[in-house]
């Protein structure tokens, strides 16, 4: 089975955001990805670690997304509306 990239779990867990509102679990990842949730858990962590900006991290002692810039998985008074949607929270 083919790892996939960093670059395409940074590139897939933002377009996940932008469609549904809210981080994927990496299990959710593995799925879009074709890989494996340990695979896919484990190039979750590289694609945060791997932004420059330091705008990806998860929440503490765990695996899941809390904020993958310029979104957050919590919400913040941060709002972010396109078209007169809300759905999304900003860091």
């Amino acid at each position: 089975m083919n790892a996939g990239s960093t670059q395409e779990a940074y590139t897939n867990i933002l377009k996940h955001f932008i469609e549904t509102g809210h981080a994927p679990h990496y299990t959710d990842l593995a799925v879009k990805m074709g890989i494996s949730p340990d695979e896919a858990r484990d190039l979750q962590r590289q694609a945060a670690m791997a932004d420059p900006a330091g705008g990806c991290w998860m929440s503490h002692d765990t695996d899941y997304i809390e904020a993958w810039s310029p979104f957050s998985n919590l919400p913040t008074h941060h709002r972010i509306s396109v078209d007169g949607e809300q759905k999304w929270f900003g860091v």
